[in-house]
């Protein structure tokens, strides 16, 4: 019974890797299709939440994902591309990924817009291959919803992400345990 639980298991993880590898709503063919996911995402953001937009007007550099895909029963793991903006330019295009282990089921998809609040963790991040939330660098967390505002003036850690646009049935906003890699577009 448990051996055939876990080839379920393993077999809808491997069915997850490879929708998410291949996924085109995952994974931008071009530089011109990212970045345009990307300023979506940040229009999104703004719209939704007019507070980030005066932090990140602050921010040494902003990176955005504009859709991770997540899923898991039991062994998760998510996927998704973004870019590094300094200055409103695009620098460096990234991917995230992570893989956990724990209660969860389900699958979901969001956006995450990070925020480099000082040159220090700015940069920390870009001298790092494979950067590692949780392990490299701490991220304060911003959850906002229908009636929650964002103190901007109360917030000064140096690295703050917005988790947003969440669809789908799972739980777990947490960034612990994303590795960040350089990737050419």
């Amino acid at each position: 019974m448990i051996r055939r639980d876990f080839r379920l298991i393993t077999l809808l993880l491997i069915a997850f890797a490879f929708f998410a590898a291949t996924s085109p709503a995952i994974r931008a063919d071009s530089k011109l299709e990212l970045d345009t996911r990307v300023s979506a995402a940040l229009e999104r953001l703004y719209a939704a939440q007019p507070e980030a937009q005066s932090l990140a007007s602050k921010a040494v550099a902003i990176m955005v994902f504009p859709r991770i895909m997540k899923g898991g029963v039991g062994l998760g793991g998510e996927l998704g591309e973004g870019a590094m903006l300094v200055n409103g330019e695009t620098t460096q295009y990234y991917r995230l990924t992570s893989v956990s282990f724990g209660f969860q089921l389900g699958v979901q998809a969001k956006s995450e817009v990070i925020l480099f609040m000082t040159e220090d963790s700015y940069q920390n991040f870009s001298n790092h291959d494979g950067w590692e939330a949780g392990v490299d660098g701490s991220i304060a967390v911003v959850e906002f919803g229908v009636g929650r505002a964002v103190d901007t003036n109360s917030i000064r850690d140096p690295i703050i992400a917005f988790i947003f646009g969440n669809k789908g049935l799972m739980y777990n906003l947490s960034l612990e345990g994303s590795k960040f890699w350089k990737i050419k577009k």
